[in-house]
């Protein structure tokens, strides 16, 4: 049974939706775990031709957990090579400025949620994904991943931990807007409008919110119209140049580098600041000072 997404299947289409509404549809180990197994039960399944992905409540997704991982000390005691790289725990110790960090362990947790989200990349069957609200953090990655995106006007998507604690994982911002472009969003964590992620090329297309659910569905219906091995052979085609582009030595090496940011004298601070007065304070302190500078995106 599904604990963090729902799945359901009909009309050639196999609808796969976020389902911590309470949590801002957070990312834990366990929702990737569950992605990974939803595309490729989707891909498995021949009366499926597209894959839909969306999230419940008021917004995409707010990103990882961070609020339960950055809240809580690390343990005094204990080492992250005595559990699996995966587990909370060696995640904690291994966090711990008192003792030695261990970047590969790091790297073995990490590159498993890195996978998951790939799985949509790498997905046989097409994926599109619907953005509303909010699209922030690694919850980018899932909509960047996946083939074409489709997002509401007033929708709000960007990487703000690239100002500290933070690097995109799955390295999809230069394929998808360019390498000026993907520089500009992070140096500075800054967001874009559903309106202007359209403009920039980051997603295919924004309408009003309330046309976003009938128009995000017309272009998966469409899309279910085509046999399957054509679009097996249609997407293997397209993603083959961004394979060419070097993008598996760029997913290594960014996987590698959000370790590092997390484990940087920014990274460890943002991280105390977190466990001793809340994440939301550590965010706000954070990003304040952008508030005092004008951003040219706002008027684009």
């Amino acid at each position: 049974m599904l604990k963090t997404l729902l799945y359901s299947t009909a009309e050639r289409v196999a609808r796969i939706v976020l389902n911590r509404p309470t949590h801002g549809n957070a990312i834990t180990f366990e929702m990737v775990n569950e992605l990974s197994a939803c595309v490729e039960r989707a891909n498995l399944d021949p009366s499926v031709h597209v894959i839909a992905l969306s999230g419940q409540g008021k917004l995409f997704c707010g990103g990882y957990d961070l609020k339960r991982y950055a809240e809580t000390a690390a343990p005094t005691s204990g080492s992250a090579h005595q559990l699996s790289p995966t587990d909370e725990q060696a995640t904690a110790a291994n966090h711990n400025p008192a003792a030695v960090w261990d970047p590969m362990v790091d790297y073995q947790m990490m590159s498993r949620n890195v996978k998951g989200f790939m799985s949509l990349f790498n997905s046989d069957k097409p994926v599109l994904c619907k953005v509303h609200g909010a699209c922030v953090a690694g919850g980018t990655d899932l909509a960047l991943c996946s083939d074409i995106l489709i997002m509401a006007d007033n929708a709000k998507i960007g990487y703000p931990p690239a100002r500290v604690w933070g690097v995109p994982t799955t390295a999809m911002w230069v394929p998808r807007v360019g390498l000026q472009r993907a520089k500009r969003l992070l140096f500075t964590g800054d967001l874009l409008s559903g309106k202007q992620a359209a403009e920039w090329g980051l997603a295919l297309q924004s309408v009003p919110e309330d046309s976003l659910d009938s128009t995000f569905d017309a272009l998966v219906q469409r899309i279910s119209l085509m046999p399957i091995n054509q679009l097996i052979m249609l997407k293997m085609l397209c993603n083959q140049s961004v394979h060419n582009s070097g993008h598996t030595s760029a997913l290594q090496m960014s996987t590698v580098f959000d370790g590092v940011a997390r484990h940087t004298k920014e990274g460890y601070a943002f991280a105390e600041r977190a466990a001793q007065h809340g994440f939301k304070q550590a965010v706000f302190e954070r990003d304040s000072p952008f508030d005092n500078i004008p951003n040219t995106l706002s008027k684009e």
